[in-house]
């Protein structure tokens, strides 16, 4: 014998049948510190500001980095 049971509630209406806490507060106010988190990193993101701490801002650390490579290149004959 089978018996089936069909139950038409919303999600809402089974969390709180079921005893189940509802944590959508909880997310939005985790989802807005990750909102506010990620666009104060997307500032620090200007392409000008990243090229200053990629790259050092002297001609003679570039030619350090010049010799390095060459030296590199050179030793591997």
């Amino acid at each position: 014998m089978k018996i089936t049971i069909n139950i038409d509630c919303t999600p809402d209406e089974a969390r709180s049948f079921m005893g189940l806490p509802d944590l959508r507060p909880m997310q939005e106010a985790l989802l807005k510190e990750v909102q506010a988190r990620m666009m104060a990193n997307i500032q620090a993101m200007d392409p000008a500001e990243l090229m200053k701490a990629w790259f050092p801002a002297s001609i003679d650390s570039f030619k350090q980095w010049q010799e390095m490579f060459l030296s590199q290149a050179g030793a591997k004959k």
